[in-house]
């Protein structure tokens, strides 16, 4: 049921590792990564609510959910073939936009496959090891390019291409694992139809058109379940601090740590060594999710979630402290302590309040809380660093290091449902 997420997570590792280097190997400003990794945050916000009222709706031979993963996964190999091989930074933000939309098609209705399919007292477990598989998706891929170039001896950049080697072929691996991981899923699973498929399609029919689904998706982010609106405020805060680790880890320890300029030995090395610190806490969250799925058993998703986030935020806070390559790895594994959470515990509180019968639709507006302080930190946090902070970029993960904190404090203001919460 969750095996596509391997895959997913897969292309999304590399997309996080390696865009923000692909950007200054194509001549962009570390002011301009920003607004560059706009098209991350805006895809989700517009294709993902889209995507989980149509899921809801949907009903073919290959079921409700599966026909998005599939075209998704078509698209998303594609335009992980096409990346590197951009010429100029236009092209390469293009296909970003082009990448996300293709992404999230496909992982938006994973979100709510897993709710339909499993019942409520199993749905911490089930999103456990969705965690459990984005970790290793993430590791594999977001050190790839360490692994061809120090295991394999993939050097240098091919004649006309500013972008090594390493990457190139991580991203054709990437597009293959994609792909393969998606069709798993999509062969080895069976959903269910609506137990009223009469029913079913009365309510499709007199709802239909663009015009009643931009009013549902607007009345419903108004009318969400109390315990969504406050939960989405911790997503809010969480999400800001994952999008400056994101876009600045790397170019900050290129900086900080290797002292190293665009082009040069040394900041390929960084950039390196920032694939094996994404590999590492991709890792942890790959083997702390077996204590997820331990631990969901005895306390709740709430108080778990809280203490991970916690972690995570030392673990961001300790980055401006730190001048050598190597205390970076336990930074990282307290990230991946945090991120395994992040990618579990919210999503089982969420199922456990939202209405079934819209259970992708809820995903997708929960999104929004994901990627709208992604698009405030795109347009205003470079501004922020440059204007009030010297152009620091390490500053950056202590910005997100205060906001984990801020998260985990609100998260103590979400009320999970009585048969949720279990014996603490």
């Amino acid at each position: 049921m969750s095996f596509g997420f391997f895959g997913i997570q897969f292309g999304w590792g590399l997309q996080m590792a390696n865009m923000s280097a692909i950007y200054q190997y194509l001549g962009a400003e570390e002011s301009d990564i920003p607004i560059l990794w706009l098209a991350a945050p805006m895809t989700g916000f517009l294709v993902q609510p889209i995507l989980g009222y149509y899921s809801d709706r949907t009903w073919t031979r290959l079921g409700r959910r599966r026909p998005y993963f599939l075209v998704g996964a078509i698209l998303a190999s594609l335009s992980l073939i096409v990346m590197p091989n951009s010429s100029t930074l236009w092209m390469a933000a293009g296909l970003l936009w082009i990448l996300d939309a293709s992404v999230n098609v496909s992982m938006e209705p994973f979100r709510a496959f897993a709710a339909d399919l499993l019942p409520p007292d199993q749905r911490k477990q089930g999103f456990a090891m969705q965690s459990l598989l984005i970790g290793l998706g993430a590791v594999l891929s977001s050190s790839l390019p360490w692994i061809l170039s120090n295991v394999f001896n993939v050097v240098g950049n091919d004649e006309g291409s500013a972008i090594p080697r390493t990457v190139h072929y991580s991203f054709y691996i990437g597009a293959f694992v994609f792909f393969l991981a998606v069709l798993y899923t999509v062969v080895k699973t069976t959903e269910h139809p609506p137990s009223d498929m009469e029913a079913f399609l009365r309510n499709k029919r007199d709802t239909a058109g663009l015009g009643n689904a931009f009013k549902d998706i607007f009345r419903g982010v108004f009318r969400m379940p109390l315990a969504m609106k406050r939960l989405a405020l911790v997503q809010f805060f969480t999400w800001l601090a994952l999008f400056s680790l994101w876009i600045y880890f790397t170019p900050s320890i290129t900086q900080t740590v290797y002292n190293a300029s665009p082009g040069s030995v040394d900041y390929q090395k960084g950039v390196e060594w920032g694939g094996v610190c994404f590999a590492t806490y991709n890792g942890v969250a790959f083997f702390f999710s077996f204590v997820l799925l331990w631990i969901t058993r005895r306390y709740s998703a709430k108080h778990i979630h809280m203490v991970c986030l916690s972690v995570c935020a030392i673990g961001l806070i300790s980055v401006l402290f730190i001048n050598t390559p190597s205390p970076l790895i336990l930074s990282m594994i307290a990230v991946g302590i945090g991120w395994a959470s992040i990618l579990s515990m919210p999503y089982a509180i969420l199922s456990n309040v939202i209405p079934a019968d819209k259970m992708g639709y809820y995903m997708g507006v929960f999104n929004i809380f994901i990627v709208l302080p992604q698009m405030l930190a795109a347009l205003g946090l470079g501004a922020i660093l440059d204007r009030l902070l010297g152009g620091d970029t390490v500053y950056a993960l202590g910005i997100g290091g205060a906001s984990l904190f801020l998260a985990a404090l609100l998260l103590r203001f979400v009320l999970e449902p009585q048969s949720s919460v279990s014996e603490i």
